[in-house]
C-alpha cells in the first residue's frame, strides 16, 4: 500500500527506529534551566567611554580622509570623503544630544526635594 510517496513498510521501519531510540537509555540527563543565564553587567561609564571613543574615531577618520583628499591622494574619492564627514557629523550631534539629556537629568535630580 502506497500513501503519499512513502511505502507503509518504510513508515513501519521509521516507527520501529523511533521506538528503539526512545527505549534506549540516555547517557546524559536532560538539563532543566530554572534561571536565565547571567548576562555580563555593563557599567555606564564603560558604555559612555566606548561611545565617545567611537565618535572620536569617526572624526579622526573623516579628518584623515580630508587631508588625503586635499593633498591629491587618488585613493580617496570625494563621495567617500563626504560620507565620512556626514557620519562623523551625525555621530557628534548624537553625542551632543546625549550630553544634553544627561545634563538635564542631572539638573532634575539636583532640584528634587529630599
Amino acid at each position: 500500500m502506497r500513501t503519499g510517496g512513502i511505502d507503509s513498510s518504510q513508515i513501519q521501519s521509521m516507527i520501529a527506529q523511533l521506538k528503539a531510540h526512545a527505549t534506549r537509555p540516555s547517557l546524559t540527563p536532560p538539563v532543566i534551566q530554572t534561571e536565565a543565564p547571567a548576562q555580563p553587567k555593563v557599567e555606564f561609564t564603560d558604555a559612555l567611554k566606548t561611545a565617545l571613543d567611537s565618535v572620536n574615531a569617526s572624526a579622526r577618520t573623516a579628518e584623515g580622509m580630508g587631508k588625503k583628499f586635499a593633498s591629491g591622494d587618488d585613493s580617496v574619492s570625494l563621495s567617500d570623503l563626504m560620507i565620512a564627514q556626514q557620519k562623523s557629523s551625525i555621530n557628534f550631534q548624537a553625542a551632543i544630544q546625549v550630553r544634553n539629556k544627561l545634563v538635564s537629568a542631572y539638573h532634575d535630580i539636583m532640584n528634587m526635594q529630599v
